[in-house]
């Protein structure tokens, strides 16, 4: 379903069923504790991005809102885990590294 900022996000929600109007971060209400959704998070979310680069099922996504500097907007910040390999995922977009295996043609030599 496409989010607020007009990009496709797997983890939006809208309910607009006989006028209803209610729409949701299913990632952010997850997450503990809560984080209540608000609209403007959506415009900076980097999680429709990772998902489009990397669809592994095993890599678990944890998101924060914390703010860059003092007096600017929160943002939100994303945190990857492997559950396959039991680590920390440095690079979302990317994975891990043993989950899929690049081709022997990328890697150099």
């Amino acid at each position: 379903m496409k989010n607020p900022a007009g990009v496709e996000c797997h983890y939006f929600f809208g309910d607009y069923f006989r006028g209803r109007n209610r729409e949701e971060c299913r990632l952010l209400k997850s997450a503990i504790p809560p984080i209540n959704w608000e609209p403007k998070f959506c415009d900076n979310c980097p999680v429709p991005a990772i998902r489009r680069a990397n669809s592994c099922e095993d890599m678990q996504l944890k998101l924060t809102l914390k703010r860059p500097l003092p007096l600017m907007p929160k943002r939100v910040q994303v945190t990857a885990y492997c559950k396959k390999t039991h680590q920390d995922v440095a690079e979302p977009q990317i994975g891990c590294g043993e989950c899929h295996k690049l081709p022997e043609v990328f890697l150099a030599d």
